[in-house]
């Protein structure tokens, strides 16, 4: 019996891309008619070609490298502008970057989004490879994000997150060429290896950490916050956008102005206030607010509309702004700048001498901005400072202004709205991108005024909504629970305060409680308990008030260049009135549930990557001082250490407490306390401390702190430059006047 002759690799190959549903070696020897040592041959030529990289082996199954098998797993990507959704293959040993697979959705098939993992049937389309749902597998492997440390095999990734305590070893052929000391974006490949470590593979390269405006890139990342715009949304933008500003109330007679910080990056809005002479309103105002007519460019369905969406919201970091919108629109079309006409939507309020409104009315309209204004420069001229631009201003502009503002704090005073005093850091940077200062911000009457007028302004689109019962985006503060609350009461007494109970807790109970600890030792601790009683904030299509604001009906109006729940109300607001077809649409009124979620999620990843931000800058900043001692107060306890902010920067820091004496700490999860077993140390929220710092990683942004002092008096050990020592068995003011409050309730039962 004669064989077929042994075949060359081409003709394999070709074989292979031919037949991809055949890829076993059986079905390769059966076609070329191989047996024995013939198939011994063929064993030896598929090796090597898949140590050559041409073919991949998967469970006895052949497949050309450069071509998709049949069935495999997908991710899904976020779809684009025109709302098709996409997909690559999770795995690719083909040349270059994996292919981006149409992906074909089917009346029954279930929902699937962004991250998704799928098990698909691949099939080639007139316009490239399609995909089929077999069935969802889950959700994308964990990714992280960090330093890549090239080794002999491969090599290992330090995650910057300090929420991951374990490295990641990358095995060969899963570096994408990552240099050492290298910034990495890595996924999850397999479970731990033999080193015990969990296995990666390097997906993306982002270059060197420590480069100016790195820190920044590192949380864009870190967070999954989209960077790049893609091109059929800046083609959208950049494209002929609706030039005819339609049938609209012609205010460009009122003398509007904008005011905004020195650094502004986009102004949405504007306000003009004018006595009113109504003499029914004696003493009172006209109070307008303009807000960027965001909706007349950005229409239901769009590419800029789905972005906007997928986005939720501008991220803002010291150095950067990631935009919800491109800048041909937030920084030039929808940013009212002074002189040029503007589409809006406004708001005319008549405001009592009293501070409150009496009624409102909306309109779609066109303003001229006479001037674009900054903070101090409008507080300067208030206090009778004013300057070229503003000098011609302060008497038919300014001063109104402050009038209705100081007629609006008396109503704010009754309505007592939650009054917390934490000061903002505001990070500088330098040309080079280095931290040059960190200063606390200035709070100013001009700030306050502006927030007043656009809470008022949110209030009525709320109330304006419900009277033309249609469906919006409230902003929702649920009030603290039962077990919050009584967490807080705990702190309170314990400090020499009370808290009433059994009664409707009301924001005035915790404004009582804040004014009584304003200027004591616990000023800080009671309004960082207050604060860390609070729920979240989030946004909901049902209504159930704004706890903190003392509102009943609330939403977000006023801000709809970086914020797409205000671009929701406004087209509530257009479909309302009937003001044209860019109102809301049934696709936006049936989804708006999971819009609410959906951006209240968007929001919240914003926050922790601002938040992660600032504490890698603030790292950086004071990794040159490491060894200087600081004070600060403890902001929080775990079992395994203290948190201190630092008075000087408010940068938090951790005091290891494996690093407090030799002694064993027990953890005190109600009281937030760790006590010394032998001497009795303890330490809490509020308690003021002076600190050494022992390490600073800007890469993390993690401080490490060395404890000196506890309310003025020496840890053992530390007892350096005259310092008191510490005295063993010491409890703190807290922790006595705790034991004082159950010393009472103990008289009080005997009794």
């Amino acid at each position: 019996m004669t064989h077929s002759p042994i075949p060359t690799k081409q003709q394999i190959l070709d074989w292979i891309a031919d037949n991809p549903d055949q890829g076993a070696k059986r079905d390769i020897a059966k076609a070329f008619g191989l047996k024995g040592a013939a198939k011994i041959e063929l064993k030896r030529l598929l090796k090597e070609l898949t140590t050559d990289g041409q073919i991949s082996r998967k469970k006895r199954s052949y497949h050309d490298s450069a071509s998709l098998p049949p069935v495999t797993v997908l991710e899904i990507l976020p779809a684009d502008g025109m709302g098709d959704l996409w997909a690559r293959p999770v795995e690719w040993a083909g040349p270059g970057e994996a292919p981006r697979i149409a992906f074909l959705t089917r009346k029954d098939d279930p929902a699937v989004g962004p991250g998704e993992r799928v098990l698909a049937r691949i099939a080639q389309g007139s316009e490239g490879p399609e995909a089929r749902l077999i069935r969802k597998i889950g959700q994308a492997r964990h990714r992280i994000v960090g330093i890549f440390r090239k080794g002999a095999e491969g090599g290992r990734i330090t995650p910057i997150d300090k929420g991951e305590m374990n490295e990641w070893t990358v095995p060969p052929g899963a570096t994408n060429d990552a240099r050492d000391g290298e910034l990495v974006e890595a996924e999850q490949s397999g479970p731990k290896g033999r080193m015990g470590l969990p296995r990666a593979r390097v997906i993306e390269r982002l270059g060197d950490p420590t480069a100016p405006r790195a820190v920044s890139l590192i949380a864009i990342h870190q967070h999954g916050i989209p960077d790049d715009f893609p091109d059929d949304v800046i083609a959208e933008a950049d494209a002929e956008l609706p030039a005819a500003l339609g049938d609209r109330e012609d205010l460009t007679g009122l003398p509007f102005v904008t005011i905004d910080p020195a650094d502004a990056r986009d102004r949405d809005d504007a306000c003009f206030v004018q006595p009113d002479d109504d003499p029914a309103n004696e003493g009172g105002f006209l109070l307008w607010v303009a807000i960027a007519d965001v909706a007349h460019y950005v229409r239901p369905g769009s590419a800029l509309d789905r972005e906007a969406r997928n986005r939720g919201n501008s991220t803002y970091f010291p150095d950067r702004v990631v935009p919800m919108l491109p800048d041909r629109l937030s920084g030039d079309l929808c940013s009212l700048h002074e002189h040029v006409p503007r589409a809006v939507l406004a708001v005319r309020m008549k405001v009592s001498s009293e501070g409150r409104k009496i009624s409102h009315r909306f309109t779609r309209g066109i303003i001229r901005s006479v001037a674009s204004l900054e903070y101090g420069q409008v507080q300067a001229a208030q206090e009778g400072r004013p300057d070229e631009k503003t000098a011609p201003l302060v008497e038919e502009i300014i001063a109104p202004i402050y009038g209705c503002y100081r007629a609006m704090t008396r109503a704010r005073a009754a309505r007592q709205p939650l009054d917390l005093d934490l000061p903002e850091r505001r990070i500088e940077i330098d040309e080079t991108g280095k931290v040059a200062s960190v200063k606390f911000k200035e709070r100013l009457d001009a700030h306050r005024l502006i927030e007043e007028f656009m809470v008022l302004a949110n209030v009525a689109a709320a109330e304006e909504l419900e009277r033309l019962r249609r469906p919006l985006l409230y902003r929702v503060h649920e009030e603290p629970s039962p077990e919050k609350i009584d967490a807080l009461r705990e702190v309170a007494q314990a400090s020499g305060f009370s808290l009433a109970k059994g009664q409707v807790l009301k924001t005035a109970h915790l404004n009582r409680l804040l004014s009584e600890a304003e200027g004591s030792e616990f000023d800080e601790l009671i309004n960082i308990s207050t604060l860390r009683s609070m729920t979240q904030a989030y946004y909901a299509p049902h209504n159930l008030g704004h706890f903190g604001l003392a509102l009943r009906s609330y939403a977000h109006f006023t801000s709809p260049i970086r914020r797409y729940s205000d671009l929701i109300v406004h087209r509530a607001l257009i479909a309302g009135h009937g003001w044209g077809s860019d109102g809301l649409s049934r696709d936006d009124i049936a989804q708006l549930e999971d819009t609410a979620q959906h951006i209240s999620e968007t929001e919240r990843r914003s926050m922790a990557a601002e938040r992660d931000t600032t504490d890698r800058y603030l790292a950086a900043y004071l990794s040159e001082r490491v060894g200087s001692e600081f004070t600060g107060r403890i902001s929080g306890v775990q079992k395994f250490g203290a948190f201190v902010k630092l008075d000087e920067t408010g940068a938090d820091g951790l005091v290891p407490i494996r690093s407090v004496g030799r002694e064993f700490f027990h953890y005190d999860r109600d009281a937030q306390q760790l006590i010394g077993a032998d001497s009795g140390i303890t330490l809490g929220i509020g308690q003021r401390v002076l600190v050494r710092l022992a390490e600073a990683v800007p890469v993390t942004g993690g401080l490490e702190l060395e404890l000196l002092e506890l309310d003025g008096e020496a840890m053992p050990g530390a007892g350096k430059g005259g310092r008191k020592p510490f005295r063993p068995g010491r409890k703190s003011v807290a922790f006595k006047a705790k034991e004082r409050a159950i010393s009472r309730k103990v008289k009080r039962t005997r009794k």
